[in-house]
């Protein structure tokens, strides 16, 4: 053994051990590290089962607003579907058309309000019993129907009465 002298004996020993430090630090940070990356992966399959349960809640909370979203649509149609509430529908399209034109069409507004107005009193004059089908009602059967009274500021603007007629 010549050529392993004392000095060659103890640097090999205090490599041996150097080496053996550092294979047992490397090994303890590749465990470290083995754990952590475990605890990783565990939140990481935490978080997305969490996930999964809230986007299955979410999907669950969507389907029924959906259907009652459905339910509600099929609820107004049905109602729309009800004759008083098509003639209130219909009532306020033209409602909303009759402010459309009056703020679009400058020359519409003064001959419709002169129409409504004619329109108004029309159905003033039928509602008291003057309409054209009441007047041929009477000249054919005479008389007043039962129904129907004449007012008294009808008989002060006519100035004559309803057999006159």
């Amino acid at each position: 053994m010549e050529f392993l002298t004392q000095s060659h004996f103890i640097a090999l020993c205090v490599g041996i051990a150097l080496c053996g430090i550092f294979l047992v630090m490397s090994l303890w940070n590749h465990w470290g590290t083995k754990r952590e990356f475990n605890r990783y992966k565990k939140m990481l399959a935490d978080k997305l089962e969490l996930e999964h349960r809230h986007l299955a809640e979410l999907n669950k909370e969507r389907d029924r607003l959906l259907k009652e979203s459905e339910s509600l649509r099929m609820q107004v149609s049905k109602l729309n579907e009800r004759t008083d509430n098509k003639t209130q529908r219909e009532l306020e399209i033209y409602a909303r058309a009759e402010k459309q034109m009056m703020i679009n069409a400058p020359g519409f507004a003064p001959a419709w309000e002169i129409a409504k107005h004619n329109s108004q009193a029309q159905m003033q004059e039928e509602e008291r019993g003057n309409g054209i089908s009441q007047r041929i009602y009477r000249k054919l059967v005479g008389g007043t129907p039962s129904n129907v009274q004449a007012l008294p500021a009808e008989a002060g603007k006519n100035g004559a009465t309803d057999h006159a007629a």
